[in-house]
């Protein structure tokens, strides 16, 4: 079967697909293009553990999973408070997004209130 999105080609029993990451079984969101398009300004803020490679290759794999799993709480707990989305987590970091889907005209001070509380929580 084809994806719905990029088209790619994707055994039987995928639950997701290898090209682009889409949900299979899901109708892929149609393009927005035009006049009735949403567009905004948006502050994403991207955060990471310095050193998490060194620190990782020191410990026992339980022992950095329950640190990414405390870290991600802590960090979910901060965008959580600043009305933020949580895009994406990506091994030791975290992408929020300001403004989107929920905008506020202080977008990009809560974004940086963000960094600094997250960056208190892993210090």
């Amino acid at each position: 079967m084809k994806c719905g999105r990029c088209q790619f080609d994707v055994s039987v029993g995928f639950a997701f697909c290898p090209g682009c990451g889409l949900k299979l079984g899901v109708a892929a969101p149609a393009p927005t293009v035009g006049a009735d398009a949403d567009r905004r300004a948006a502050t994403v803020l991207f955060a990471d553990l310095s050193g998490f490679t060194a620190i990782s290759e020191r410990l026992d794999p339980e022992d950095v999973r329950r640190l990414q799993t405390e870290l991600f709480s802590a960090l979910r707990g901060v965008i959580d408070r600043f009305d933020a989305y949580p895009e994406k987590y990506i091994g030791d970091a975290v992408v929020a997004v300001f403004g989107a889907p929920v905008a506020h005209e202080d977008d990009p001070q809560r974004a940086l209130r963000a960094a600094l509380e997250m960056h208190a929580c892993a210090a």
